[in-house]
């Protein structure tokens, strides 16, 4: 049985003392201190992690300055913070021990926009694709772009001075602020522009005015002479722009850009926008080294370009067999007889249309040549000028960051060195002797970045699990530094310090150093802000931040080696985020759209399962032999009873494992992750499995036995369905219902049902249809039942047969056999395996007569190539259940086709178990319409929120109508509702329940088309 796990990182009392001050004191947002929480943001996306004592989330800056105002109470001089965004950063930037403040929960609006002076307000827990969304309409678009542009708030790229991709022309972030608000750590406000005029003597604002505008005039020839003349210049503390030589105008803004929040809360923003280019024109060009690529990039940006990103063989190869590469594999073809080891992705873009074309002839022209003549290494290229394929292929290289963390075996590209700086003159020089370092390691490593400006991300692969792989990280670190001094650079290009703070005194030399140190000193004279970070007040003994603090790594090898490697779906998980992918049309993750709970998300979750795993290890439990005894044996009556009992207990003793289950509660179950997340964090496996082992101790509520006996029900239901409809129809069972099982919105039952609308069919006969011929064998399709269609839309079933009819085949209905997706959701996993072995040896039995398999709802016939493989292994045989488009689509010559038809078009809605495994089917369904005369438009939707049986159950009930909200009913609403064609059984339900109509799937609509 699972222990109880009690023990947890105790909050500091004087922590809980202020919290508990401030919420009397009117904060507004939500104050977490739940240890859960505190994990959720104890990493980010880089190696580190740091526990915090809490997370308060912020509504307004009202509630910011009265956090600043409360902790300069004597009471709470040791309490200390740090800012949070979307927690993107690679070198733990927004760890701390403190207090976490989030701003992306809750302030994340725009503001205002200005169309005549094409600038923007807004808080700065907005997302940078969602401003863009936001400023598109208007013809703008906020320039700095960067890798994870669809979770890093505006808050986190100011803090860290954020560029990338184009930044030779449209700069960094701090190029495009144009004021901040800034909250001090004593609650005192400046508008860094001063338009809402001075700060008051005694403030810290107005210390931090007056001392950082002297260090800059003071010590201008020290700081010219140190920072370096480069395209990234310095991130943190830039003094050197803060004052403007040519007007001799000093702007804070500039110092508060890149400070990593080690000075103020940024809580609003006004930047100035860019007019979207009416031109854009990418040219990816091919090489047969990488060397090659780096060396010929000095010429591509002499061409004008606006920007030359590049890309490695290993990240190139890591995106072949990720879900990304279908949309870009016509992009980037390789080159017949030709080994492709490296691309430069080259892109113009411009007001004037014809410039633009100019400049493309010119550099393709002189891309002949150098092919003709064998040169630079070039192999091929390609030119791309739709606006769609362009932002195609950088989502391929901004996937690239997570596709490095992917790569197989226990040594993983780590981030602690990736974002070096140099001239790009010195570039390849550089690369190549950085490659020496690593080769001379016999490391693996993958490179890609923005050559235009002399950065490159390089990831060396390390098993940070093992002391003395870190230590070999902590040594080339070391080496790197050493190296970017040699070529003129940075260590920290574009990524800020974090725990790279360290090397600032070495770097800067103890004067400036110290100049720095003053004005960390005027803003925060008693280290509340991130401190360690970046550097100390000078009048305080406190140390920076290491490279060599407490990493993920520490914690992770407390797990035992197998079981890491059993759970490695959730082990793996290296804090990419991108699942918290703000676009609503995104299928991941539904949960994390609608809470902005970093908990609730695979993230959050897999983070949980770690340090569930490290706790049962430390108490001495052997967890893969505890899942094996929750699968081989039958609990006793003891056993029963103390599941009880143990339930009762849950509301005075303290679970960590409720707290997960929490978690692991709030997962739809949909499967996005495991294909959309880079690492393939796969939070459905880990999650069925945290269950079956939970429920070991507690008791399951009544809900999970009606789920997970669904299957053997309906068959039993199907005999009198009218009298079950009835029922289901009594107020007085619908709250019996909600009350007792915890279930709502139960469906009706189908009538007449499948039986006796398919009662023409011959009956199945395996041997009748194993002896007929392999021409008669070619003509059959045998219909694979799965329980909801069968017995909830039976109809879909019916004009599926009739579609095969009509088009010459002859349907034959399977025999009912239950799936079990839903046991397996639910964490049955005994009764899952013995279902699935049955079931398989069943449906092998039937393959092995050689007559396609097929099934009408992508989320169930995906159930028998993935839950199957993963709970059965070999044991599951070679048989392949078809979707409905998977039987059509390849056999559209056999069909006749349709030259025209109904030019009104359909739309296709469909599931996201469905276009995550298979990211073609979209496109396949299109192809089959085609044919048949008729159009069919994709529409992008994210979740419905139904997912199964997880929308109908009450405590879920708020949170599935909330992710319908999301992108289904606003879609709807501007539809014609009886063109939309829904391939899940699920979303189909979720749409006749809050919309009061019901939704053809795409057979029956081919069947009224023919």
């Amino acid at each position: 049985m699972l222990p109880r796990l009690h023990s947890q990182s105790d909050v500091d009392p004087v922590v809980i003392s202020f919290l508990d001050k401030l919420r009397q004191s009117g904060f507004s947002g939500d104050i977490e201190s739940q240890y859960s929480s505190r994990l959720a943001v104890a990493t980010d996306n880089s190696v580190y992690q740091q526990l915090p004592q809490a997370v308060v989330h912020p509504k307004n800056t009202q509630d910011v300055t009265l956090i600043g105002k409360l902790s300069a109470h004597s009471d709470f001089e040791r309490i200390t913070f740090s800012p949070r965004g979307g927690g993107t950063g690679t070198n733990g930037q927004s760890l701390t021990s403190g207090i976490v403040v989030d701003l992306s929960r809750h302030m994340n609006k725009v503001l205002e926009i200005n169309e005549q002076e094409g600038w923007v307000r807004v808080q700065t827990g907005v997302v940078k694709d969602q401003l863009n969304d936001a400023v598109r309409p208007y013809g703008y678009f906020f320039s700095p772009d960067l890798s994870t542009s669809n979770r890093a708030t505006l808050g986190g790229m100011i803090n860290t001075d954020a560029s990338g991709q184009g930044s030779l022309k449209y700069g960094k972030t701090s190029d495009h602020v144009l004021s901040l608000q800034a909250v001090f750590a004593d609650g005192s406000v400046l508008e860094s522009d001063l338009s809402h005029g001075l700060p008051k003597e005694g403030e810290f604002a107005y210390q931090a005015l007056k001392v950082t505008e002297q260090v800059c005039r003071e010590k201008r020839e020290q700081i010219n002479k140190k920072f370096p003349p480069l395209n990234r210049f310095l991130t943190g503390y830039d003094l050197k722009n803060a004052l403007d030589d040519e007007t001799n105008e000093f702007d804070l803004t500039r110092v508060l850009c890149g400070a990593e929040g080690s000075l103020a809360f940024i809580t609003e923003a006004k930047l100035n926008l860019t007019p979207i280019p009416k031109a854009r024109t990418l040219v990816n060009v091919k090489y047969d080294s990488f060397d090659s690529a780096l060396r010929n990039a000095p010429f591509m940006v002499e061409a004008n370009a606006l920007s030359v990103e590049t890309v490695d063989s290993r990240v190139l190869n890591l995106a072949k067999q990720d879900i990304v590469w279908h949309t870009v594999s016509d992009l980037l073809t390789d080159v017949p007889g030709k080994d492709m080891q490296g691309i430069n992705m080259v892109e113009f873009a411009g007001q004037d249309v014809d410039e633009v074309e100019s400049q493309v002839a010119a550099l393709t022209a002189r891309i002949d040549q150098m092919l003709e003549n064998g040169e630079a290494g070039i192999i091929g290229y390609q030119v791309c000028d739709d606006v769609a394929s362009i932002g195609r292929i950088y989502n391929m290289r901004k996937k690239a960051v997570g596709l490095l963390g992917a790569a197989k075996g226990r040594a993983k590209p780590v981030a602690f060195a990736e974002d070096t700086c140099v001239p790009p003159e010195n570039l390849a020089d550089f690369i190549a002797e950085f490659r020496e370092l690593l080769d001379a390691k016999q490391l693996n490593y993958g490179m890609f970045g923005h050559v235009d400006a002399g950065v490159l991300h390089v990831r060396p692969a390390l098993d940070l699990c093992d002391p003395k792989q870190e230590a070999l990280m902590h040594q080339i670190s070391d080496e790197v530094v050493k190296l970017v001094a040699k070529y003129g650079g940075l260590m920290w290009g574009e990524h800020g310090k974090g725990y790279r703070s360290e090397y600032g005194p070495e770097f800067f030399g103890q004067e400036l150093f110290t100049e720095l140190r003053r004005v960390k000193g005027a803003f925060d004279p008693h280290n509340k802000m991130n401190p360690g970070k970046i550097c100390t007040p000078l009048e305080s003994n406190a140390e920076l931040v290491k490279v060599t603090d407490t990493k993920r790594g520490f914690y992770d090898r407390q797990i035992d080696v197998q079981v890491r490697d059993s759970f490695k779906q959730a082990i793996e998980c290296n804090g990419n985020g991108l699942c918290f992918n703000y676009d609503t049309s995104s299928p991941m993750c539904p949960s994390m759209k609608v809470t902005a709970d970093r908990r609730h998300s695979p993230k959050g979750r897999a983070g949980l399962v770690r340090e569930w795993l490290r706790q049962l290890t430390e108490q001495g439990i052997d967890i893969l032999d505890l899942e094996k005894q929750t699968l081989e044996q039958t609990a006793s009556i003891k056993t029963m009873l103390d599941r009880v009992r143990n339930s009762f207990n849950k509301r005075h003793e303290y679970d960590f494992s409720h707290e997960v289950h929490e978690a692991m509660n709030g997962c739809l179950a949909c499967k996005a992750c495991a294909s959309q997340c880079p690492i393939k964090v796969d939070v459905p496996s880990f999650r069925s499995r945290f269950l079956n082992i939970y429920y070991s101790r507690y008791q399951r509520p009544a809900k999970d036995y009606l789920v997970a006996n669904i299957e053997t029900m309906l068959p039993l239901m199907a005999k009198a369905p009218k009298v079950v409809n009835t029922a289901l129809k009594q107020k007085w069972v619908q709250d019996l219902t909600a009350s007792t099982v915890g279930y709502v919105d139960a469906p009706l039952m189908s009538v007449p049902t499948l039986e006796k609308r398919l009662s023409g069919l011959k009956p199945f006969d395996l041997q009748a249809l194993a002896a007929l011929s392999k021409e008669d064998k070619a003509n059959h399709v045998v219909i694979v039942q799965d329980p909801f269609t069968s017995y909830y839309d039976a109809e879909v079933v019916e004009d599926f047969a009739n579609l095969i009819v009509k088009l010459g085949k002859t349907p034959v209905l399977l025999p009912f056999k239950p799936n079990g997706k839903a046991q397996h959701v639910k964490g049955f996993l005994k009764r899952f395996a013995s279902n699935a072995a049955n079931t398989a040896a069943f449906l092998q039995q039937v393959a092995d007569i050689d007559i396609p398999l097929v099934g009408v709802d992508p989320a169930l016939v995906l159930c028998y190539r993935d839950e199957y493989t993963e709970v059965l292994g070999d044991k599951r045989g070679d048989f392949n259940v078809l979707t409905a488009h998977e039987w059509l689509e390849p056999r559209l010559s056999e069909f006749e086709g349709v030259k025209e038809g109904a030019q009104e078009p359909w739309y296709l809605l469909a599931h996201c178990t469905e276009k995550t495994k298979m990211p073609n089917a979209e496109k396949e369904w299109g192809s089959i319409f085609k044919h048949f005369g008729a159009v069919l438009n994709t529409v992008p939707v994210g979740c419905c929120g139904m997912a199964g049986t997880f929308g109908h159950e009450v405590d879920k009930l708020q949170m599935s109508k909330d992710i319908y909200g999301l992108s289904w009913k606003p879609n709807l609403e501007q539809l014609p509702k009886e063109r939309c064609l829904i391939t899940g059984y699920s979303c189909r339900s979720q749409v006749k329940r809050f919309e009061g109509m019901k939704v053809k799937h795409p057979v029956q609509a081919l069947l009224s088309i023919l």
